[in-house]
């Protein structure tokens, strides 16, 4: 009974004495919080970057070769129209009675040509009479040609596919030659210019993409190619001048609208792209904290390429899945371990693959 009691005692005593060891155990902290990215390859974009001002690819103003009253108006206001399309229509009645006094005159110069023909031909006309009447008929249907021509005139047409302006004239007006009537405008595609120094010469050449952002569709962007480059850079600036073709199948886009644009150099698939606030400067040279398996960080020295909006290409010294602290590096030293935090925004998945 007595062994039994003592024992139950030691027993009592191991449990009691180990109990503060496993408590201890068990609350030792995993190390300081860290907010940390895991690394991951993304695209890069080589651009330069310009602005420029959208213009229509065609733009008109229609104005009359001839003085005339506008009988017809045959168009709405801000609608498509066709090439070909008729537009007015001037009164032209004394341009068809000229077509037919003309067309008389050219009957009757005919009919003494084959008249002087058959006569010469029966050697009672001469070679002469034959040339003169042959002239004059030519003569005529010269001028037949000219009173249909300004005929035609008189009637306007769309000299291209396009979108019809607000008019600036109504039926019944009279108009001269020259006179402002409408804008036509083909917006279906637009063209920009800009310009971009002369050290970028090299480097572009026509077919080569260009995206635009403008501000009245601040989310949207818009793809185009250059079609058109200077032969020539100008003097003072040392730029030289580029233009793209950009659709607007859309409709969205309006000349005038000022643009933001980027020409795309070339991209890089697989480049390492870490935050700007992971890089640590250090005596001219460039550290990032990087964790190791078993949560500790270390220094590790990296080689930077380019930036590109708030993140940093590394070209060297990190590999795609690496895990790096991207804030809290004043407490940290080389060595101690952490408590990674993977920030939770929207970015997070794309981050963590």
């Amino acid at each position: 009974m007595f062994n039994h009691k003592r024992k139950w005692l030691i027993t009592t005593l191991l449990l009691i004495s180990t109990t503060p060891m496993l408590v201890t155990a068990a609350e030792k902290p995993g190390g300081l919080p860290a907010e940390v990215v895991k690394v991951q390859t993304e695209t890069l974009r080589h651009e330069l970057k310009a602005v420029g001002t959208l213009e229509a690819w065609e733009s008109v103003v229609i104005r009359p070769e001839q003085n005339g009253l506008i009988t017809k108006i045959l168009f709405k206001e801000s609608h498509a129209v066709k090439q070909g399309d008729t537009l007015f229509e001037l009164n032209a009645d004394s341009y068809r009675a000229e077509v037919s006094q003309a067309k008389a005159r050219v009957s009757l110069s005919l009919n003494e040509f084959k008249r002087a023909e058959k006569l010469l031909k029966k050697r009672v006309g001469s070679v002469n009479d034959r040339d003169t009447t042959l002239a004059q008929l030519r003569v005529d249907e010269a001028q037949l040609e000219v009173a249909r021509t300004l005929l035609k005139k008189m009637t306007i047409k769309t000299p291209f596919n396009g979108v019809i302006g607000l008019r600036n004239v109504s039926p019944g007006d009279y108009v001269t030659s020259g006179q402002d009537l409408v804008q036509l405008t083909d917006i279906s595609k637009m063209k920009v210019e800009f310009s971009l120094p002369e050290t970028a010469l090299s480097q572009i050449k026509t077919g080569q993409t260009v995206s635009l952002n403008v501000a009245a569709y601040p989310q949207a962007s818009f793809s185009g190619e250059i079609y058109a480059i200077s032969p020539v850079a100008d003097a003072r600036s040392h730029n030289i001048k580029i233009k793209a073709i950009v659709n607007n199948e859309s409709g969205q886009l309006r000349p005038g609208l000022f643009s933001k644009i980027s020409v795309l150099l070339s991209a890089d698939n697989n480049a390492l792209l870490v935050p700007e606030e992971a890089i640590i400067p250090n005596n001219g040279a460039f550290l990032v904290m990087r964790m190791d398996e078993n949560n500790s960080v270390a220094m590790v020295p990296v080689t930077l390429g380019v930036r590109q909006s708030d993140q940093v290409q590394i070209l060297n010294g990190l590999n795609a899945d690496d895990v790096i602290v991207t804030a809290g590096h004043l407490k940290l030293r080389p060595g101690m371990p952490i408590t990674p935090i993977f920030p939770q925004s929207k970015n997070t998945p794309k981050q963590e693959g």
